[in-house]
């Protein structure tokens, strides 16, 4: 019933992505948010279909930056260090190349097929994102950022146990921090 459900809902999201939105004003909120996290070791990602690109903020980012790899079904994802080599992954994805050193984040600019106010979100349903902010999470502090379009929001998103929830988003139209129930992470990694 609730993948029936987020299955529509992300179908309806990605279709508002096509729209589009303002790649401008995207990167200028990024690049504001990303200002507390300089130094830290920033996992982007590139762009693929009609997704908010965060390379403009990768690029300008004052510290070590790495990208996702899928290294196979129902496994987290791997982040290598991002150099500007580039090798076709699965899923259309774009990755550095295996002899890239491996690297753990602790800031993740992570894509979005949709999202609601509460800091949920719709990938593309392979679970990829959430298994691996589950497991950084209990490691130490990781701020999950959310980019997307504001085109994408969706009013509520169903969860399931396994949903991981970011920390804020970043659209077009500006910056969302969620509420939710029992704490609240601030932009800097630290809960209050």
């Amino acid at each position: 019933m609730v993948s029936g459900l987020k299955k529509q809902l992300r179908q309806q999201a990605l279709a508002a992505r096509g729209q589009g939105g303002d790649d401008e004003a995207v990167t200028r909120h990024l690049l504001e948010v990303l200002v507390p996290h300089r130094g830290k070791v920033l996992a982007g990602y590139w762009p693929m279909r009609d997704e908010a690109d965060p390379r403009p903020a990768i690029s300008a980012h004052d510290g070590p930056v790495c990208l996702p790899v899928v290294t196979g079904p129902a496994r987290p994802l791997e982040f290598r260090a991002f150099d500007g080599r580039l090798e076709a992954g699965s899923f259309g994805t774009s990755h550095p190349p295996a002899d890239s050193p491996v690297m753990q984040p602790q800031v993740l600019i992570v894509p979005l097929a949709g999202f609601d106010r509460e800091g949920h979100r719709l990938g593309y349903g392979g679970g990829f994102y959430d298994r691996t902010l589950e497991i950084l999470r209990t490691s130490g502090p990781v701020v999950a950022i959310g980019l997307a379009y504001a085109v994408q929001e969706i009013r509520s998103i169903p969860v399931e146990p396994t949903d991981q929830s970011l920390d804020m988003i970043v659209t077009d139209q500006g910056v969302i921090l969620p509420q939710p129930q029992n704490s609240q992470v601030n932009p800097d990694g630290t809960k209050s």
